[in-house]
């Protein structure tokens, strides 16, 4: 039997070609070596999400954007966190065996009270419990299922070790493997994708080029990359170009060879090479934007969508939660 993986995708932004190249894809390509589970974290955008329009319009869009990008729910399991209750019982439980020690290490919550306090504040303005715990959730989305492994970056290890951590001590609390144990599957190979301004591409930087902007806002955006003062005879590097990195990202190996080339003989300006950008993404961009507003054009079938994957995840979430009441005495 295949390993199963998990994916956790928290729908706090409007998805952006940094995520396509740097979540997305990576995460779409487990499904074929893995039993693939993908879900709409909706209660951790709770932290900081607090508008019920925009979120519910963000949960919409994120997963439209996900089956837009290439997730087939019929091969994989596919479901909003919200449906799934076991989630939020298992939470509890496992709040008993998380030490407040581990959540004061929590990356998260350690940048929130560094940041207050570098602002001479109290230590936890600003804070709430969902902040604070959200390591625990995060670990009974991932135990609930019995993953083997979790796809994440550098950055989001700590919550997979800290999900290791609390399974290990519900296991020898009871003597017996009452849950499953996952691990991280660190990515570290995954793209870098520059933004409008050659910093990474994020949306707290406010450069970004969103998935399924419009043809002509795509270009607009596209024209608005920051370049340097070099003349159009002037030889360039393309390795020091945003331009031509994002065009490595979408263009053809003979393609990019071809500009590579254009680059170093000069000749070329900014312009000419931000038109040709624009060419290779939109052209790989189209066929997704399309899908994108066909699929947010029909609610009600996102909306099934989403249901039937619940049906399918909620008797294996059930079959955790029942081990771990037979553990403990509640059953």
């Amino acid at each position: 039997m295949k390993k199963i993986s998990l994916t956790g995708i928290k729908p706090t932004g409007i998805l952006h070609i940094g995520n396509y190249f740097g979540a997305i894809r990576p995460a779409l390509e487990l499904a074929g070596e893995y039993e693939a589970r993908y879900f709409i974290a909706d209660y951790h955008a709770l932290n900081t999400v607090k508008d019920p329009k925009e979120l519910s319009s963000l949960i919409r869009q994120v997963a439209a954007g996900w089956l837009a990008a290439g997730l087939d729910p019929e091969k994989t399991i596919f479901y909003r966190q919200s449906s799934i209750p076991e989630t939020f019982e298992l939470s509890t439980q496992l709040m008993a065996f998380t030490s407040k020690g581990l959540m004061n290490r929590a990356h998260a919550y350690k940048a929130a009270v560094q940041a207050n306090t570098g602002r001479g504040e109290d230590p936890d303005t600003g804070i709430n419990m969902g902040l604070f715990t959200y390591p625990v959730l995060m670990a009974a989305d991932i135990i609930l299922f019995d993953s083997d492994v979790v796809p994440v970056g550098k950055d989001q290890a700590q919550h997979v070790e800290m999900a290791q951590d609390i399974a290990q001590a519900v296991n020898f609390n009871y003597k017996q493997e009452v849950l499953k144990v996952p691990q991280a599957v660190v990515q570290d190979d995954v793209a870098v994708v520059p933004g409008l301004d050659g910093r990474k591409m994020s949306k707290s930087y406010g450069n970004t080029i969103p998935l399924f902007a419009p043809e002509k806002e795509l270009r607009k955006l596209i024209m608005r990359i920051v370049t340097n003062s070099q003349g159009v005879e002037e030889p360039k590097d393309p390795e020091t170009s945003q331009i031509y990195l994002l065009y490595r990202l979408f263009a053809l190996p003979e393609e990019q060879e071809a500009l590579a080339a254009r680059y170093r003989a000069g000749g070329m300006g900014w312009g000419e090479a931000k038109e040709e950008l624009f060419r290779v993404v939109n052209r790989e961009l189209s066929p997704m934007r399309e899908r994108f507003r066909g699929i947010m054009e029909e609610p009600g079938e996102l909306d099934r969508i989403l249901a039937r994957g619940a049906e399918k995840a909620r008797p294996i979430a059930a079959r955790t939660v029942s081990r771990f009441r037979k553990a403990a005495g509640i059953d």
